[in-house]
């Protein structure tokens, strides 16, 4: 196949990717801070960030990737103080939140998932070596980056520098300023606040220190990839780049990935509009893992993706004509033999899918090529083309791109249940098979009032029994 190519946001330009160092990826992804419930918006970067983690092990690299937790920062400190905890007791809640959240979206772990409070020693290591360089100032017992001595400040965000005031001072963790501001890297305490006692003095971390810290710790000085929101472009982004390259001397990241805002109702999401949710506000009112997944992955990431409740339905139709297909090419017997033309119809689609992700992750080209051939193979089967030796091929060819999209295996019902939402759960798998089971078995022993009534209770559960030309039964959710 052809090249992979990455619109990087550094050259604003898509270009092929190569790793630094040969089979293996180092990529970096700006994980959540964990003062509340992540939300849909933040997952739609996560499952980007899945999606090419899985797409580069398709192509045969090892992956070494690192995610971070943020669990110090203003907005933490203050909650905790106001919870009457520690920051470290407080996180805790969020932090397991988060992780449940992954693993019910089915993205996979990071080979090193990095909490900011575990690498203080590595961020005060990398603010002395700014300041033997002479990039450091401090005041009032905080130590901040003089982003006028980097020349190279505003290369990723484009910001414009000419009007920068000299010795400006920015302490907040995040902030939305048009021009530049010296940024802190490390925090003198406030009274009654947490903080730790270092070398350089009593304190705690900036945001934007602890992503170089730990990234230059697992990955080295210089990463493949970095990946994140484009709301962190500037200036979580742009610091970290001035404060690692300041220190090292050397490119930081040579790709850098940012997914686009998602919407809701084509509006930007927020508490105040009532459009704000979290996973678990979804799974309360119904919807199903395996439906978000495919709606966050089915926009390619340099797009907005507007998120509507029509969309999430539809979304989950989408799911279930996929798994239904397998489930048909299962269950169903075909006329002996296989075809040419079908083996021929196989090797394109993987051909297109691949093409599509090789094009900057463009999901969207990738499952067109995954539904293309879903319907001219139900097609093939609906007109007595298809043969029994061609069901292997097409069952390979989507378990690979299953291995991208990870929709296939029906977990929804087991993984609602595992986060309390059992009345949303539905039945699973296994009990529907049971169910399909005890009426098939109803039927052989002539009791069809009794089979009819269990068709009637498994379509009242959403669930449709279809008859097959072999004299068998399948079922597919509505």
């Amino acid at each position: 196949m052809g090249d992979i190519l990455f619109q990087n946001t550094l050259t604003g330009r898509k270009e092929p990717f190569v790793p630094l160092h040969p089979g293996e990826v180092r990529m970096y992804t700006c994980g959540p801070t964990v003062y509340d419930f992540a939300h849909i918006g933040n997952f739609r970067t996560f499952v980007f960030q899945d999606i090419l983690r899985r797409f580069l092990r398709m192509k045969g690299y090892r992956i070494l990737q690192v995610m971070n937790l943020t669990d110090v920062d203003d907005r933490i400190i203050q909650n905790a103080a106001a919870a009457g905890v520690g920051i470290r007791e407080y996180t805790e809640k969020y932090i397991r939140a988060f992780l449940e959240d992954t693993r019910t979206l089915n993205i996979q772990p990071p080979e090193h998932l990095a909490r900011a409070t575990d690498h203080i020693d590595d961020m005060v290591r990398l603010i002395q070596r700014l300041s033997e360089k002479s990039f450091t100032y401090s005041s009032d017992g905080s130590i901040y980056f003089r982003i006028a001595k980097f020349p190279g400040y505003g290369k990723l965000s484009k910001i414009d520098l000419s009007g920068i005031q000299a010795g400006a001072r920015v302490d907040v963790d995040r902030y939305e300023k048009a021009d530049a501001r010296d940024f802190a890297l490390w925090k003198a305490p406030k009274p009654g606040e947490y903080f730790w006692e270092t070398s350089i003095g009593p304190g705690r971390p900036g945001w934007h220190i602890e992503c170089s810290a730990m990234a230059m710790k697992y990955l080295g000085e210089t990463l493949d990839i970095h990946t994140g929101g484009v709301d962190l472009i500037f200036p979580h982004h742009e610091n970290e780049i001035a404060q690692s390259e300041a220190a090292t001397g050397k490119p930081f990241a040579r790709f850098w990935l940012h997914a686009e805002f998602l919407l809701v109702e084509s509006e930007k999401m927020s508490k105040s509009l009532g459009n704000f949710y979290t996973l678990r506000d979804l799974f309360a009112r119904g919807h199903r893992p395996s439906a978000l997944r495919f709606l966050l992955a089915s926009v390619p990431y340099r797009r907005q993706l507007n998120f509507t409740m029509d969309g999430l339905q539809q979304a989950a139709s989408s799911v279930e004509r996929l798994r239904n297909f397998v489930a048909r090419l299962k269950t169903e017997k075909f006329p002996a033999g296989q075809s040419d033309s079908m083996a021929g119809r196989v090797r394109q689609a993987a051909a297109d899918f691949e093409k599509g992700l090789e094009d900057d992750v463009n999901t969207a080209q990738a499952l067109a090529a995954v539904f293309d051939l879903v319907r001219d193979v139900n097609t093939a089967i609906d007109r007595g083309e298809f043969r029994q030796g061609d069901a292997p091929q097409v069952l390979a060819a989507m378990q690979e791109s299953d291995s991208i999209f990870s929709l296939l295996v029906d977990e929804d019902a087991a993984k609602l249940r595992a986060l309390g939402f059992d009345a949303a759960a539905g039945p699973d798998d296994v009990e529907i098979e049971a169910l399909v089971a005890e009426r098939q078995a109803a039927r052989k022993r002539g009791d069809y009032r009794y089979a009819d009534r269990m068709r009637e209770q498994l379509a009242e559960r959403g669930i449709i029994l279809e008859d097959t030309r072999d004299g068998g039964v399948r079922w597919k959710r509505k």
